[in-house]
């Protein structure tokens, strides 16, 4: 190539004559050592021919390896692959199994603390109304509710709501008069995905229990449950979780890792709905000191309780735990859990005591709570400072809507829509607010340690955080839209058919006693003392 170049320059400087002359000399000097080059590349692959044979014959003759030992080795190496993704999935059902248990306690955590938030001639009412939430619960999201959330709501993408896998249908295959219950290249069954998902699905029907305490009629809550495990709360599912439309949304689509906007803020809109719907309890504004919570131990019984199962919440929200950054995300994950909880409680403890100059037990429980719906959305992709300050906010935002329902002469007997609803609004957006990406330009979302990337997956998205915060806004808008016009429809329906709330005669006597056998809870001393229980 540099002859030629130099020829054209030769030609260039001394005419036609030249040019002819020195161009032809070039090129077959080109001709020749082009020549050259093939014998020479024929050699070398003559001579790596020769060397392969070589060594593949010595191998052969001192026995290092032969042609079945290979394949044997080969086998085994696949083996001991075969056999650490089987040791993966283990891990995985392992740690999805309790985290889904530790979810399903919870429910312990919510009976507690909403009986002890009541008044004692309701406590057996409250306590059977959160069983039978469980019970009924359990039954819609088996019958319908996981079809209409993971029966292939992402298939095609950007779907609407589930049409697969009612009553657990498709969940095993059989095959040649076997059972499978996995498929090829599939760690996790379809039961464990079911499991976990159920204990969010009646966790989040439950909390609209509290909102609608000490009015409402069992059998009517009942059917709110099924309506609700069965069709309310499994197609917002189906939308963000379950692969539908807004977990496509603007590319980067919902950041709910836990559930503050899938199942808090479903859950407090609902209740919302509930406690309008039904209105305030018999003189709850004319004798506010009569309402004032029963049993203290129980309230913080039931926070302590609900603490300890948000741990399988959040950190069990990594669904996986085979590998070593799986491992580290759960961590992180509780460490911001555990960060936004406790800033929670203190903010709202110490807001209260500064309006009333007494300590607020309560206050307490509830601000730990406010924290823990804060975090939930964005605990796994904030860093533990922003933990901090989510529960920070997150205790500001929840007084702030307490005192805004006393002021609207909402009766929410637990503060289940300050806590669920309001603070599950904050969380929506903290997710995308706090979110750990470098700057206000890259975000990482549901990527967890890795940014969005590009649809070409060349590098990170640019501008992603705007896009992500635009998908909070319109997740939360259309969670509150869904969940607040049916639960009101369902509320309304059963009020206009009269089987909503209980008389106020039985409001007045108490549940428990016209209801229920034994009629009481507690076995109270003569004084009618609730803290002095008799041997």
């Amino acid at each position: 190539m540099l002859l030629f170049l130099k020829a054209c320059f030769l030609a260039a400087c001394f005419g036609e004559a030249a040019e002819v002359v020195d161009l032809q000399s070039v090129l077959a000097e080109v001709r020749a050592l082009r020549e050259r080059l093939e014998v020479q590349e024929r050699h070398e692959a003559e001579m790596m021919r020769r060397l392969q044979a070589t060594e593949s014959s010595e191998l052969q003759a001192t026995k290092l390896i032969n042609t079945t030992q290979f394949a044997a080795q080969t086998k085994r190496i696949d083996d001991l692959v075969a056999l650490s993704f089987s040791h993966e999935g283990a891990m995985d059902s392992m740690w999805i199994l309790l985290c889904g248990a530790l979810v399903m306690f919870m429910h312990a955590g919510f009976a507690m603390l909403e009986t002890g938030c009541c008044r004692a001639k309701n406590a057996q009412n409250v306590l059977m109304k959160n069983m039978v939430n469980v019970c009924v619960g359990t039954l819609g999201w088996w019958i319908c509710g996981w079809a209409f959330a993971y029966g292939s709501a992402g298939d095609p993408a950007g779907g609407f709501i589930g049409i697969h896998e009612f009553a657990g249908s498709g969940f095993l295959t059989f095959k040649d008069g076997e059972i499978v219950p996995l498929e090829p290249n599939q760690r996790q069954s379809k039961a464990l995905s079911w499991f976990f998902q159920w204990a969010f699905c009646t966790a989040g029907a439950t909390i609209v229990s509290g909102g609608v305490a000490e009015r409402v009629k069992s059998p009517s809550y009942a059917l709110f449950a099924l309506f609700m495990a069965g069709f309310l709360y499994p197609v917002i599912v189906a939308w963000t979780w379950g692969g539908g439309w807004l977990s496509k949304f603007q590319d980067v689509g919902l950041m709910d890792f836990a559930g503050s906007g899938v199942v808090h803020l479903c859950g407090g809109t609902s209740a919302l709905a509930g406690t309008v719907v039904l209105g305030p309890r018999t003189g709850r504004w004319e004798k506010p000191d009569d309402f004032e919570p029963h049993n203290l131990p129980l309230v913080v019984l039931g926070t302590f309780a609900l603490w300890f199962g948000w741990y399988g919440f959040n950190p069990g929200s990594t669904l996986a735990m085979h590998d070593a950054q799986a491992g580290a995300l759960a961590a992180q994950v509780a460490m911001n859990t555990t960060l936004s909880a406790a800033t929670g409680g203190i903010t709202v403890f110490l807001m209260r005591y500064k309006m009333l100059h007494k300590y607020d037990v309560g206050g307490l429980c509830n601000g730990i709570l406010a924290g823990l719906v804060s975090i939930t959305a964005g605990c796994g992709n904030v860093e533990a400072h922003s933990a901090f300050f989510i529960g920070l906010i997150g205790a500001v935002v929840y007084q702030a809507a307490s005192m805004a329902l006393v002021k609207l002469r909402v009766d929410d007997p637990v503060d289940a829509v300050p806590v669920h609803g309001a603070c599950g609004i904050w969380g929506c957006f903290a997710a995308a607010l706090f979110d750990w990406g470098e700057g206000m330009n890259h975000y990482h979302g549901w990527k967890g340690w890795e940014c969005v990337k590009n649809a070409d997956e060349t590098g990170c998205m640019q501008g992603a955080a705007g896009k992500g915060l635009l998908a909070q806004f319109v997740s939360v808008l259309c969670i509150v839209l869904w969940s607040g016009t049916f639960a009101t429809a369902a509320f309304v329906a059963l009020k206009k058919t009269g089987l909503l709330r209980v008389s106020v005669e039985v409001e007045a006597e108490g549940i428990d006693k016209v209801s229920h056998s034994p009629s009481k809870a507690y076995q109270l001393g003569a004084n009618s003392n609730p803290y002095q229980v008799s041997a």
